[in-house]
């Protein structure tokens, strides 16, 4: 089995790709009205298990229909000549300049109501940009690139259904989140295949901002409510910052902070009141854990492993399994999400999986202002405790009946059937 290291968003935790449309009206009385503009930008959240994760985008199309074919008339479309080869963890931090977007292009777009777009990929057959236009790289071994079947992204192109009105004179804005963590399903003969899992959020700047120890290993810092990621993200390495970016509002969210060989820190009911505001939880003078220590305190590790099985059986499903830990006079979040493996030899169906969980028992730390936060250690009965939660697509969610207890070794054979 091959380590995971990094979550997505959900991660899910982001595995995590975002697809940003931007949208101006124009008119359609026969050219009195100047046309508007339809341009696309990509970016990425962390992905589970992988260092890289590459797609070679060819074209992006927008209809009105939601039932139109590949084929029907009446589809606007954004060429990219050649064909661009990007890898989506590349564009994981929003703190840099570009906030980690990449433009694909522009192209007129008429006035009226739309409810289709379909992202069509290059073909590994057909590829332009050699060696691979579609590939994953594994956490681990950086000079291994594995191909990744894309069928329906570079014949009719993913299809989404969503509906936005384009008026003359004005600009719409449209973010595509593509989960990469549960739209990669690997397959017992090796194969990597994209099963994408897409939604469409609005396109705005806002989120939960602050700075970390630049120093830690591997940060994930992700958003989170009711125990479930919203948005996951890395630490900038060069000033330890972080940005939470394109969050729902107005809401809270929990933020939980986790590096690789240290105790896990947890911010609890961090506001974010509207869809421009941005929240800091730490400042660049005191970033965490300098602010409280011993916040994110070095620990031991161990681990949680297993054996999930799909009934009725496939290798075609993405399976998800989420290490829990519920804090004391505080919310429940998930330290560590991972896709799991398909198990090479076994019958169809049985998926393998294995966290490493810090021992250490987490830090707990209510939103409050002014700042710097103020963080407690949490007692000793929720250190080295954690629910293990699995879910696939048609399949009902289950989780351990009772909290695994790693404080003093690894758990083994922590196995799960799935059901309909």
């Amino acid at each position: 089995m091959n380590t995971r290291k990094r979550y997505s968003n959900l991660f899910t935790g982001l595995i995590g790709l975002f697809l940003a449309g931007v949208m101006a009206g124009c008119g359609s009385d026969g050219g009195s009205t100047p046309p508007g503009t339809l341009g696309v930008t990509m970016t990425d959240a962390p992905a589970c298990g992988f260092d890289q994760v590459n797609v070679t985008v060819d074209k992006v199309r927008v209809h009105q229909s939601s039932s139109a074919s590949e084929h029907a008339a009446g589809w606007t479309t954004i060429e990219l000549a050649p064909p661009r080869k990007i890898n989506l963890l590349n564009l994981n931090d929003p703190t840099q300049p570009n906030f980690a977007l990449e433009s694909l292009g522009e192209t007129p777009l008429e006035a009226g109501h739309y409810t289709q777009l379909r992202l069509v990929l290059a073909s590994n057959s057909n590829n332009p940009n050699s060696p691979l236009a579609n590939s994953v790289v594994l956490s681990g071994q950086p000079n291994t690139e594995i191909a990744l079947d894309t069928p329906s992204a570079r014949k009719s192109g993913i299809k989404l259904i969503h509906q936005f009105n384009v008026t003359s004179g004005q600009r719409v804005d449209l973010l595509l989140d593509f989960d990469a963590c549960k739209s990669i399903v690997i397959h017992n003969d090796g194969m990597y295949k994209l099963k994408p899992v897409i939604k469409v959020i609005p396109f705005v700047l806002n989120g939960i901002e602050g700075f970390i120890d630049k120093t830690l290993p591997n940060v994930i810092v992700s958003a989170q409510v009711n125990g479930e990621i919203a948005r996951a993200t890395t630490m900038n390495t060069t000033t330890g910052k972080f940005f939470l970016a394109h969050l729902a509002a107005p809401a809270q969210y929990d933020v939980v902070i986790t590096a690789d060989g240290h105790a896990t820190a947890v911010i609890a009911g961090v506001p974010v009141p509207s869809s421009t505001s941005i929240t800091p939880v730490s400042t660049s003078g005191a970033p965490i854990p300098v602010i409280t220590p011993p916040t994110l305190e070095a620990s031991a590790t161990h681990t949680i492993s297993g054996v999930v099985t799909l009934n009725p059986a496939t290798d075609d499903e993405a399976v998800v399994v989420a290490a829990k830990q519920a804090l004391n006079g505080g919310p429940t979040v998930i330290i560590k999400s991972q896709t799991a493996s398909v198990v090479t030899g076994n019958p169809t169906g049985d998926f393998a999986y294995n966290h490493t969980l810090p021992i250490a028992a987490p830090a707990l730390g209510p939103y409050s202002t002014p700042l710097p936060i103020v963080f407690t250690q949490q007692p000793a009965g929720v250190a080295g405790h954690y629910t293990v939660q699995v879910s696939a697509t048609g399949y009902a969610t289950q989780s351990s009946p009772s909290p695994v207890d790693i404080s003093g070794g690894d758990a083994t054979n922590q196995d799960f059937t799935l059901t309909p």
